[in-house]
């Protein structure tokens, strides 16, 4: 498996300036699991990492709160990785903050700082290349963030921060951040079962925002429908492939960040850039979730 391989997906371009592939990789799961367990294995979480960037992987999205134990996916991915690769994108989020004991108030403005200077420790970097405000749980609400989001576009302007990114947020939000400085990026809950953000998808399309959908292969499991088995068969692919290839497939502002402990699943995640649905086929996957084909972006 080569670079050309991951490129067969196509390049997003960050704010304008920063070239990344359209699958990447998400770091949550290389400390254990889950947040609450049970524990990875800390050589192969390094060789995944590794795996990873051979591959032709150049965004990494990763948290300070990815961790458990004395394992931490910033302190993985810095000892795995650096010196870091020029071309390497590592994204991290802030706001939410997690102790030994268990999860902590919510970051306010005066926390921000510090925060960000913990993932710049962690992952031994001057500056960050992608932050994402990330607000409240699961669930999006329409609480102010303009206050957050502007200590965050200082710590830009002071030269800690390449692109700004926001998570877990409404379209409201969104148009409150963007008044204050760029949005390079939205990183909220979706996949082909969770498709309610259709619309703020939209608008980082219309305005040239990538969009990366966290939990992209449903977060509690595969999706289990026979129209997506179907599918994968007619292309000898697997069932997590063609769920990939219809996210890049419903915009192209859409980066994938799957991610797996597993070297095995890794490369299979990667070879989804070089599948290619059809556009019946995208209309069909695109049903499996609740909307009608004649919605579909």
């Amino acid at each position: 498996m080569t670079h050309t391989q991951i490129d067969e997906a196509g390049h997003w371009t960050l704010g304008g300036e920063t070239r990344v592939a359209r699958i990447g990789f998400g770091a949550m799961r290389l400390p254990a699991r889950g947040l609450d367990g049970p524990a990875g294995d800390r050589d192969t979480a390094l060789a995944v990492l590794r795996g990873a960037v051979e591959l032709g992987v150049d965004h990494i999205d990763t948290a300070a709160f990815y961790f458990y134990g004395d394992l931490a996916a910033n302190e993985l991915i810095r000892t795995a990785l650096r010196p870091y690769p020029p071309n390497l994108v590592i994204a991290t989020k802030v706001g939410p903050r997690r102790g030994p004991e268990g999860w902590l108030p919510e970051a306010g403005p005066e926390d921000l700082r510090p925060a960000v200077e913990q993932n710049l420790r962690e992952l031994g970097q001057d500056r960050l290349d992608l932050v994402y405000l990330r607000v409240g749980g699961f669930e999006t609400t329409d609480e102010p963030i303009g206050e957050r989001f502007a200590a965050l576009a200082a710590l830009r302007e002071r030269g800690l921060i390449r692109h700004l990114g926001l998570s877990n947020v409404s379209r409201a939000q969104l148009a409150e951040a963007r008044a204050i400085a760029p949005v390079a990026a939205v990183q909220n809950h979706f996949h082909l079962l969770r498709q309610q953000d259709a619309d703020l998808l939209a608008e980082c399309e219309r305005e040239g925002i990538a969009y990366v959908p966290f939990f992209p292969l449903g977060g509690t499991g595969l999706p289990d429908d026979e129209r997506i088995r179907r599918i994968a068969e007619r292309h000898d692919a697997t069932v997590a492939q063609v769920v990939l290839a219809w996210l890049l497939a419903r915009s192209p502002v859409m980066l994938a960040i799957p991610g797996t402990a597993s070297p095995a699943h890794l490369a299979e995640n990667v070879a989804a850039a070089g599948l290619r649905l059809s556009a019946g086929e995208v209309a069909e996957l695109s049903a499996v979730g609740g909307q009608a084909p004649e919605d579909k972006i």
